[in-house]
């Protein structure tokens, strides 16, 4: 038996309808721009089982340049929400990017600057974390982390 093996995780997906607010949304965070390409045609609608696909995809890279998260924009089919744009954090399904930080205060400051909205409070986790969760452009919720120690 061939034994399988996890090599890394490329990106994270995260369709939206506003590409321009999110792309902005992660630039401010601290993330680069990786690239931008539009997919269409057949082997594209086989593999995601849609058809008549077109889509512009965005690649924002952390500085670090291990993660990325690849942003999708619809143009057909038409993108579907198919619950609240402003979901719980306790809602099924993916609700959070984690994201190491430096200064968690001043990633806040210069984020709600920006129009993020903090989701509750910053926090310290006993003295070992400073913890945050702000929400960006279309409901992405994404929390940030300051190691203390």
């Amino acid at each position: 038996m061939t034994k399988n093996r996890l090599l890394r995780m490329d990106n994270v997906l995260i369709v939206v309808n506003d590409l321009e607010a999110v792309k902005s949304f992660f630039l401010h965070l601290g993330f680069g721009l990786g690239g931008e390409t539009i997919v269409e045609g057949p082997t594209v609608d086989r593999l995601i089982d849609l058809q008549n696909v077109r889509a512009t995809l965005v690649f924002m890279r952390t500085p670090d340049g291990h993660g990325q998260i690849e942003l999708d924009k619809f143009h057909t089919p038409e993108p579907i929400r198919t619950g609240p744009e402003k979901a719980q954090v306790n809602e099924l399904g993916i609700r959070r990017i984690m994201l190491a930080v430096e200064g968690i205060d001043e990633v806040v400051a210069h984020m709600l600057s920006h129009g993020a909205e903090l989701v509750g409070e910053v926090v310290q986790y006993e003295d070992t974390y400073k913890l945050a969760y702000l929400r960006g452009p279309e409901g992405i919720i994404v929390g940030l982390n300051e190691q203390l120690r």
